[in-house]
Order: C-alpha cells, then structure tokens, then sequence
C-alpha cells in the first residue's frame, strides 16, 4: 500500500490550479478568436478550393487546441515547477529587436538588420563567438532577401547592401 508521500516522490506533486497556466491558456483562445475573426473578414473570390482564410484558420484551430490543452493541464495542476526567470537574454532579444527595427526605420536595409538581431539573440542564448554570428547572421539575412526579393517577388525592406543586389 502507498502513502501520500510514496506518491509525491515517484512523481510530481499536485499543487492545485495553476492560475499562469490559466491565463495563459485564455491569452491564446482569445489570440485564436481574432486571428479567426479576421480570416473570416478576408475577401476572396474563389470559386472552388482554397481561399487565403484557409491558413489563418489552420492557425487559430491549432490555437485553439493548444489554450484548450493548456487550461486541462492549469486546472489540474499538472505543469512541472516553474524555475525563476533569468531576464537578461529576454533584454539581449528585445534591444536586438528594437535595434532591427531602428536599422530598418533608417533605412539601413533588410541584411544589416537581420545580422544584428541573429547576433543579438545568439549572444542571448549564451553563444559568445559574436563575429562568427554576424557573419552568419550576414549571409543568412542575404540569402532570405535574395529569395523574398529575386525568387518570390515580395519587397523587402532595401538599404545600401541590397541596393548592390
């Protein structure tokens, strides 16, 4: 016969609802509900097949089931112990975020700005080899240009180096 405590250490305890779990589960359904909302609001003249609403609503169904997931696992309790949030890489992320979008607000192009927010993020993630990434992040913000740009005929952001392009 197993006791309470048996139970708690083969496995996780339970600890009650989970109220961030339940939040979050709601942040998505409503993020699922616009996202809904707006595919439906989509014109489109096809006469059969798929219309531009079909992604948009693979995307808020998936959604859906992920917040309706997340509210079954908060409400019994079930996430594993959280461990305290460490925010400097979520910093590192975000000046890199707010310094793409400044290099692009300026003018400074698509491939510059790309460079910066790869490099920014991999030093978050703990990568110190900074001009290693640039140069990656370089070549990989110029490859997804060239093929935005040359390949899919969709306009990126353009500054000096891809005016060479």
């Amino acid at each position: 016969m197993t006791t309470g405590s048996d139970a708690q250490e083969g496995g996780a305890a339970r600890r009650g609802i989970d109220w961030a779990g339940v939040v979050i589960a709601i942040a998505l359904a409503l993020l699922a509900a616009v996202i809904a909302v707006d595919a439906f609001r989509i014109q489109a003249n096809v006469t059969y097949g798929m219309g531009p609403q079909a992604m948009p609503l693979v995307i808020a169904c998936g959604l859906g089931v992920l917040a309706l997931g997340n509210l079954v696992n908060a409400l019994r309790g079930d996430f594993p112990e959280r461990e305290d949030m460490d925010f400097r890489p979520v910093a590192i992320v975000l000046l890199g975020l707010v310094a793409m979008i400044a290099i692009i607000g300026f003018d400074g192009g698509f491939i510059p700005a790309m460079t910066v927010l790869f490099a920014a993020t991999s030093w978050a993630f703990g990568r110190r080899a900074l001009i290693a990434d640039i140069v990656i992040g370089f070549v990989i913000g110029a490859l997804v240009y060239f093929v935005f740009n040359h390949l899919l005929t969709l306009s990126l952001p353009a500054g000096p180096i891809e005016r060479l392009f």
